[in-house]
């Protein structure tokens, strides 16, 4: 049985401790062996730091091979075993290399918070979206330990939740609830974004190429990973220096929305395919029993020449078959193209959400290069809904291919890619940013709408019934052709 780490009130460590201990070597001296990916190295930390007593803390580490990538899954193996976790960097630097490279399964769970303030209230507001977005569609990826506890967490910190949605809904710049950091078992953040939160402490608290801030309180075990790498920040971000702001602005809301049409398109992928399965079980029955329905109400009309109720019932539920009718028929035409399933890998998925933030059109320079934008944008959505490995690989070698080539070409070849400008002029970042902010805006209220429709509260209830080896939509058309059986023999010519 694994040793249960330290409880939050068992050690406050002398900050003086932790910082005179020894150092790693800088990045380019000692690595970890090079034959064990970063999951194995991270579960053998955890398994290190689990086992060693408070007293000989902080654990010591050198930088292995692909250190962000260790970080990133230092934080699902911690998950896993139940234990909160905070990893301390220098500065937003790596922050965007270790959010793509955690577990898809486990992003939610993970507040990965920049230390600019404007950065940091579009990072909090996208990690809200998307667990929220995560816990109403409760899938496959949704049903580890770690998401049972996260549910239950959310509901001993009900009060906690219903704060952080109304903040998210207000979509301004007011304060988020002072406890929202509670709401996720892992934080990544720099120094300057510790400093703001209100709960400092963790069950492991790793320190990544810097030194422990002063105001580190060590409630639990510690793991201090390489060298220091760079003086930490002594100011935040200059407000007079626009366009860098402008900058740091554009980069965090590139990947947050990103993330967010990953969890948008799929969302709407898997309601596709279950629309089709809904109306191959139930939408076809549907069509046949208001087809029997009219049939019936048309000869009781027919059998009462003066009875004018029966012939309104008749004409309504004639009108009502030919809608269901034609919905039948505008729904296979609309979703003739679609896949005839969606069952998309984690690496397609990561590869999508990557290509996403090199082309979203919204980071377009001009309307030539919006253009460029959109259409490899609508063909990286086609891709990723058919789970075509190879059409997004494609979609980035074009993406890579006419990046380079546009300067070069663009004047005397018409189709060819727009060029684009190395460094974007303020007014031109402003722009993006705007248009960025309003997309994830728009990403949000399309979730909204999709998870209130009622189609989508049947889709989550036959998914969460299947785990109980139940089949909704069989048990559906099952008592349609009882309906339909029944119309039938009240329609068949006597004997």
């Amino acid at each position: 049985m694994q040793k249960p780490l330290a409880a939050a009130s068992t050690l406050k460590m002398p900050i003086t401790m932790i910082a005179s201990t020894p150092r790693s070597p800088p990045r380019s001296a000692a690595h970890a062996t090079p034959s064990l990916n970063p999951v194995q190295i991270a579960a053998a930390w955890f398994a290190q730091v689990a086992a060693r007593s408070l007293g000989a803390m902080p654990l010591e580490k050198n930088l292995p091979e692909q250190p962000l990538a260790v970080l990133a899954a230092f934080a699902a193996v911690a998950l896993a075993a139940g234990r909160t976790v905070v990893i301390l960097t220098p500065d937003d630097e790596d922050l965007p290399e270790i959010s793509n490279a955690l577990d898809l399964a486990i992003r939610p769970l993970c507040l990965v918070l920049p230390g600019a303030d404007f950065a940091t209230r579009i990072a909090l507001r996208a990690t809200l979206s998307l667990l929220n977005s995560r816990l109403v569609r409760d899938g496959d990826d949704e049903q580890s330990p770690a998401w049972t506890r996260q549910r239950q967490s959310i509901a001993d910190k009900h009060a906690l939740w219903q704060d952080a949605q109304v903040w998210l809904n207000k979509n301004d710049r007011s304060d988020w609830p002072e406890n929202v950091a509670e709401l996720f078992p892992a934080r990544i953040l720099p120094i300057a974004a510790y400093r703001s939160l209100t709960r400092q402490t963790a069950d492991i608290t790793l320190l990544y190429r810097c030194d422990a801030p002063v105001e580190l309180l060590v409630s639990g075990q510690l793991l201090h990973v390489g060298a220091c790498a760079r003086p930490l920040p002594r100011h935040e971000l200059a407000p007079n220096n626009a366009e860098l702001r402008l900058q740091k602005e554009l980069s965090q809301l590139t990947q947050d929305v990103a993330e967010l049409e990953l969890e948008l398109t799929t969302a709407q992928a898997e309601m596709t395919e279950f629309t089709r399965n809904y109306y191959d079980a139930i939408g076809n029955r549907l069509v046949e029993l208001d087809s029997l329905q009219a049939d019936l109400a048309r000869r009781q009309a027919e059998s009462a020449p003066n009875d004018a109720e029966a012939h309104r019932e008749a004409q309504q539920q004639q009108q009502r078959a030919e809608q269901s009718a034609q919905e039948s028929h505008r729904f296979k035409a609309a979703n003739a193209d679609e896949p005839a399933s969606f069952r998309p890998k984690d690496h397609v998925k990561k590869m999508f959400r990557q290509l996403a933030q090199k082309i979203h059109p919204d980071r377009a320079e001009n309307e030539a290069d919006r253009a460029w934008r959109t259409h490899l944008m609508s063909e990286a959505n086609r891709a990723y809904r058919a789970g075509d490995e190879t059409a997004l690989r494609e979609l980035a070698t074009l993406w890579e291919e006419g990046r380079r080539d546009a300067n070069a070409t663009a004047q005397n070849a018409p189709n060819a890619p727009p060029a684009v400008p190395t460094v974007s002029p303020a007014p031109t970042l402003q722009r993006k940013v705007d248009r960025l902010r309003s997309r994830l805006s728009e990403i949000q209220n399309e979730l909204h709408r999709l998870f209130g429709s009622r189609l989508y509260e049947l889709f989550v209830a036959v998914r969460q019934a299947r785990r109980y080896g139940r089949d909704l939509l069989a048990e559906m058309a099952s008592k349609l052709d009882a309906s339909i059986e029944q119309l039938r023999r009240q329609l068949a010519p006597a004997d």
